[in-house]
């Protein structure tokens, strides 16, 4: 019994000690000007009729590998649920460090020669995109994603 209970003790102090060293901070986590501020950018494509499909594959396939080779961050990509755009719209948001590191990657991207043939060979049966919408935004102070 006093071994059960020894054990239980020594279980219940690395549970209390782990539990103290994830809740502790220290004077860099504090400061707020060393916390990570990124700048957000949410797209949003509209397809001409019976092209998303083809859009998907193209980010599947390509875009995103050269997002990535150029430092943008992928967050997360979607489709509407609505019956008036679920057919013709890709939402997503990549993340940059700063918005001139942002303008560098886009410079870089559409330069790219691998964007420029992916892009090229997927509108051989015509173009894709209708329209693009671009947002940029930043993280609130409560957001859990910085």
């Amino acid at each position: 019994m006093q071994r059960t209970i020894s054990i239980l003790l020594l279980v219940l102090s690395g549970l209390l000690i782990g539990q103290l060293l994830n809740s502790s901070t220290t004077a860099e986590d504090k400061d707020d000007t060393k916390k990570d501020v990124r700048l957000f950018e949410m797209r949003i494509y509209t397809t001409h009729p019976d092209k998303l499909d083809d859009l998907h594959a193209r980010f599947r396939d390509h875009t995103n590998k050269i997002f990535v080779k150029h430092g943008m961050q992928l967050v997360g990509y979607w489709t509407p649920e609505d019956e008036e755009t679920r057919d013709n719209t890709l939402i997503y948001i990549l993340a940059y460090p700063s918005l001139d590191a942002r303008k560098l990657a886009w410079a870089a991207f559409v330069k790219d020669p691998d964007w420029q043939k992916a892009y090229r060979e997927s509108r051989a049966d015509g173009a894709i995109v209708k329209k693009v919408e671009s947002r940029f935004m930043s993280a609130t102070d409560y957001s859990p994603i910085k």
